[in-house]
């Protein structure tokens, strides 16, 4: 592990490297270096305009993949940020090879990640910082509906345009607690359909959301595994769940919703997360929309 460093900012990675050429963006003041992704991910600032920079290739401490898949699968995603334009999907504003590495200059977006794993050492060390995922837990339940309405929005237009839905959780989204804004920041591993799970248990995603078909080498991944991605999403943002159940889905390759009585809505919005999360695909609902529809039918009446 080697210390590299840029302006006042501090970074871990398998080797050093210089960055100083990112010195044209500005000052950099952000950085998350703990990714699985192999990408490090730079904060910079000049005359007050943010940029955020991603780059493939640099050989992360916690890389999944080499430096030169990191490339690829960076190289790859970049039109994936374009064919599936959203108002509340962060923008690119270029990409460009510079020396070893892959870059893509991304628009600033003010927010915090839903799960931060990266700080996860800081919460422990001081448990008076609450992180994104608590204080996203503590909204109004109004405020946590608007953010489902996004994900709806976003994933049927993932879907409209062919697409699927790779490695969506959490982690993919960001929270401005200021101006309660949702935005989807990460969609490098999405697919255009049909989409085969070739990996097995390995198939990308977090195994707290992760539904059968995406643990079965051979099986179909499509827009009813995407359902069920978006309900087990759900059940993490209305309901409670103990460290030993949540331990249960790494042991078991399994997400299981809670119980009702630690859901925090009505019982009918109940019924229409736990048909989402049915671990048969033929139990789920068919398409986005008849899931949508039976979502707003369920929890619009609720009085917050």
């Amino acid at each position: 592990m080697i210390i590299n460093k840029l302006d006042l900012i501090e970074f871990k990675l398998k080797e050093f490297h210089d960055f100083t050429w990112l010195k044209k963006y500005g000052t950099a003041f952000w950085v998350v270096d703990e990714t699985g992704s192999g990408c490090i991910c730079i904060g910079m600032e000049d005359a007050g305009k943010k940029y955020f920079c991603k780059i493939a290739g640099v050989n992360t401490i916690e890389a999944d993949v080499s430096p030169k898949e990191s490339i690829e699968i960076l190289k790859e995603a970049v039109h994936l940020y374009d064919d599936l334009r959203h108002p509340n999907l962060v923008k690119i504003i270029e990409d460009y090879e510079y020396d070893q590495f892959y870059v893509v200059v991304f628009e600033w977006t003010e927010g915090e990640c839903l799960f931060d794993h990266w700080n996860f050492e800081k919460y422990k060390r001081n448990t008076a910082v609450k992180s994104p995922k608590e204080k996203f837990k503590q909204l109004s339940v109004s405020k946590k509906l608007s953010t489902v309405d996004v994900l709806f929005s976003f994933l049927q237009n993932v879907n409209k345009k062919g697409y699927v839905a790779v490695d969506f959780y959490d982690g993919s989204i960001m929270y401005d607690f200021s101006t309660d804004k949702t935005t989807v920041c990460d969609i490098d591993l999405f697919k255009k359909a049909p989409v085969i799970n070739d990996k097995g248990a390995e198939w990308f995603g977090s195994k707290r959301l992760k539904a059968p078909e995406e643990y079965i080498k051979g099986d179909i991944i499509d827009e009813q595994t995407n359902i069920f991605t978006l309900g087990a999403l759900i059940f993490e943002f209305f309901g409670y769940f103990s460290e030993e159940e949540m331990e249960q889905r790494y042991v078991n390759n399994r997400f299981l919703p809670c119980k009702y009585s630690n859901w925090q809505l009505n019982e009918e919005s109940y019924q229409a997360a736990i048909k989402a999360v049915r671990l048969n695909k033929n139990e789920r609902y068919t398409t986005f929309a008849e899931f949508y529809a039976e979502w707003k039918k369920a929890s619009s009446p609720m009085i917050y």
